[in-house]
């Protein structure tokens, strides 16, 4: 099967600088999800060539690492036909050509599989019905129920008018008529564009069946020409993923107030609250809770855990029966143990956390390696950078480090070791002993407190 996206258009309506096929739907590019639901349909896929035009490079390098998918340039943009038309040599001719659309990422590939099996070596055309159809192509069927004709609302008599069934644009057709159909084809119009929808008219002129296979949900035909109009696909993106999450039996405090931007994977017994991001690939094990408003991004937490809101997390692996927030961060590079505790307001980087340890209040670990059972007091820093590199810090097991210690990196805190509350650590701390590092307390008895002086 060959494939054949448009991707040309500017999408003027949107009023950026970013080419309209590369903006995004549930954390993806329209053109991205036009793409995967191809695939999936077509078991077969010769190529995928995509037909650009506006934004050309920056479509190119969106996909810098997909080896089936061909670039060709539309320029100037002539139309649907002529977009089509620069495809043609990289059709294979033994098979037939699927054309779509890469502002239309609703699409699902159960319909596409639907259209490619009911037109078999026939054309086929995707169609829809719509409540108010004005402006639309009209589908016009004969009694066996063979699309005859696609009628523009500016040339429908007052009965055609009245058909509901439009056309969607999505044909599929065997490549040698295809290509001999465009050869065919003149811009004699008021647009001086070459239409798609006449080769539809040139395979009726040469007795060839023309299929009409009607879409099962509207929603799947829509076009994104506005921020209006992609607003309104996000949420229609997302409440599918809410229902998939349902289906899987993931409990949703409210499937109006989710956003999967990405690929979330769930165990039983899943549990999120309302307004939650998830971002790249999640995953989330048996029994996890997600607390109101946390930030997912890459990440994977084990069985049991729970995180409470506000809790930001990216390109971290959590343990199972751990406990994360409120209002805790993690970023990139943290490995966590089962049953660590990270509480509110606490940061962790590029970290790795044993069984058992906890950072429960207001404090900063990165660029360390803390064992098992420590507890972490509240104002705890790790000093880790000198103004130009990073320096790790080791924390052995069962050590604890009292509040408002700075440890200034590089520096090993012995196992089963104490930090007194207020020190400032700079050299390594030997285990199982008390270590404290403060300046000595001074009273000075005849210090009195200035006096603000009254202007004029």
């Amino acid at each position: 099967m060959n494939i054949v996206i448009l991707a040309a258009g500017q999408g003027k309506r949107m009023h950026s600088s970013l080419p309209k096929v590369l903006h995004p739907v549930a954390g993806r590019p329209m053109l991205a999800h036009v793409i995967a639901a191809a695939r999936q349909a077509c078991s077969d896929v010769a190529n995928i060539t995509v037909v650009i035009g506006h934004g050309a490079a920056a479509v190119r390098e969106a996909f810098p690492a997909d080896p089936g998918l061909h670039f060709v340039l539309q320029e100037p943009q002539l139309g649907t036909g002529h977009a089509v038309m620069q495809a043609v040599p990289h059709l294979d001719d033994s098979t037939s050509t699927l054309v779509l659309y890469g502002d239309v990422p609703l699409i699902t590939s159960a319909t596409l599989r639907r259209l490619l099996d009911a037109a078999g070596r026939s054309v086929g055309v995707l169609t829809v019905r719509l409540a108010d159809p004005t402006g639309y192509g009209r589908i016009v069927r004969n009694e066996r129920g063979d699309v005859v004709r696609i009628v523009e609302q500016k040339d429908a008599s007052l009965a055609e008018r009245a058909i509901d069934e439009v056309n969607t644009g999505i044909v599929v057709v065997p490549t040698v008529q295809l290509k001999a159909w465009l050869g065919t084809l003149s811009n004699d119009n008021a647009q001086g564009e070459y239409y798609l929808t006449d080769v539809i008219a040139r395979a009726v002129q040469d007795g060839v069946r023309v299929v009409g296979v009607d879409s099962a949900d509207v929603d799947e035909t829509l076009g994104v020409n506005s921020k209006d109009q992609l607003a309104m696909v996000e949420r229609i993106a997302q409440r599918r993923a809410a229902q998939v999450l349902m289906d899987a039996g993931v409990t949703l405090a409210d499937p109006a107030r989710i956003d999967v931007r990405g690929e979330l994977v769930t165990g039983t017994d899943v549990s999120i609250d309302v307004g939650c991001i998830f971002e790249g690939r999640v995953e989330l094990a048996d029994g996890v809770r997600i607390g109101a408003y946390c930030v997912l991004r890459n990440c994977s937490f084990g069985a049991g855990t729970e995180l409470l809101p506000f809790t930001c997390v990216e390109d971290s692996s959590v343990g199972a029966g751990a406990r994360l927030g409120p209002f805790s961060r993690l970023r990139p590079g943290n490995t966590l143990d089962d049953q660590v505790h990270i509480g509110n307001f606490v940061e962790i980087k590029a970290s790795t956390i044993g069984r058992g340890s906890k950072a429960n209040h207001l404090s900063y670990v990165g660029d360390s390696i803390v064992g098992r059972d420590v507890n972490v007091g509240a104002g705890t820093i790790t000093a880790n950078y000198d103004g130009a590199n990073k320096h790790k810090t080791v924390i052995g097991d069962g050590a604890s480090i009292g509040s408002n210690a700075v440890l200034v990196a590089p520096v090993t805190i012995g196992a089963g070791a104490t930090v007194g509350g207020g020190s400032t650590i700079a050299k390594d701390a030997p285990p199982g002993k008390l270590t404290v590092a403060r300046a000595r307390q001074v009273t000075l008895d005849h210090w009195q407190r200035p006096v603000k002086q009254k202007k004029g």
